[in-house]
């Protein structure tokens, strides 16, 4: 067997993307052969021995895609050192370790993805792949249509400059929960970058305050009747589109 980059042969084996293997092999937890690996390092997994955290790197095991809507108050790490709940409790993997593709703040709630496949993980995160996201967010004081043009043409944060791709009123879709006495109104929210917070601090620059955020689609995946805490599995169709291989660019 022809070597391969050493993140790639982590992501195959289900335990991180791409990009957080290459933080593995950074943080000194990926060792060839008994040796510290490095980035840009290859291994042949037919003769040489690849160890995460001193265990060798398991076999290739069933691909496992999952969409989850993810309640308010979970993490959306596949654990925590200070053992608060993560949204990968929430389901049940037949024994497959998953972590989540991509991520949404403990606050946030809606539309996540569970997996153990890191090469299709890294096609559905990178951002030359162009996947939008669509959240659905309470804002309150109510933003003006002339503020959300504002939006849409651009606002300038603290690590560069930010645009949403569409910002409207519209209410949120049926799976999301509504609270009798909530304040603000309601905003369709679509974002190509996903950096940090970027939703709740394109609003903070207009003096306006996002009081819940959920995201209820990514790319073709949208929620399609799953309440807060359910999950299901993708379909075929789903999984080759947000991979790219059949997608409709939205």
């Amino acid at each position: 067997m022809a070597t391969e980059r050493l993140q790639k042969l982590i992501a195959r084996a289900g335990l991180a993307s791409r990009r957080g293997a290459e933080q593995l092999i950074v943080d000194g937890r990926v060792r060839v052969n008994g040796q510290r690996a490095s980035i840009g390092d290859s291994a042949d997994p037919s003769t040489d021995r690849v160890e995460v955290d001193g265990q060798p790197l398991p076999a290739t095991t069933r691909a496992v895609h999952l969409a989850i809507h993810k309640p308010i108050g979970f993490l959306s790490s596949a654990h925590d050192e200070r053992g608060r709940r993560s949204v990968v409790s929430l389901v049940d993997a037949g024994g497959e370790r998953l972590w989540p593709a991509g991520r949404l703040d403990v606050e946030s709630e809606g539309l996540m993805i569970l997996t153990n496949d890191g090469d299709w993980a890294n096609r559905v995160l990178h951002p030359r792949y162009g996947t939008v996201r669509e959240y659905a967010a309470l804002v309150n004081p109510p933003p003006t249509r002339a503020t959300l043009q504002r939006l849409r043409a651009g606002v300038e944060l603290e690590d560069g400059p930010a645009q949403l791709l569409d910002a409207r009123y519209a209410l949120p879709p049926a799976e999301v929960e509504r609270d009798r006495d909530e304040a603000g109104a309601w905003i369709r929210v679509r974002i190509g970058e996903g950096r940090k917070r970027e939703v709740r601090r394109v609003f903070a620059a207009v003096d306006a305050n996002v009081e819940r955020l959920i995201r209820t689609a990514i790319g073709p995946l949208r929620l399609n009747g799953l309440a807060a805490g359910q999950w299901r599995s993708l379909r075929p169709d789903e999984i080759a589109g947000l991979a790219g291989t059949r997608r409709g660019r939205r």
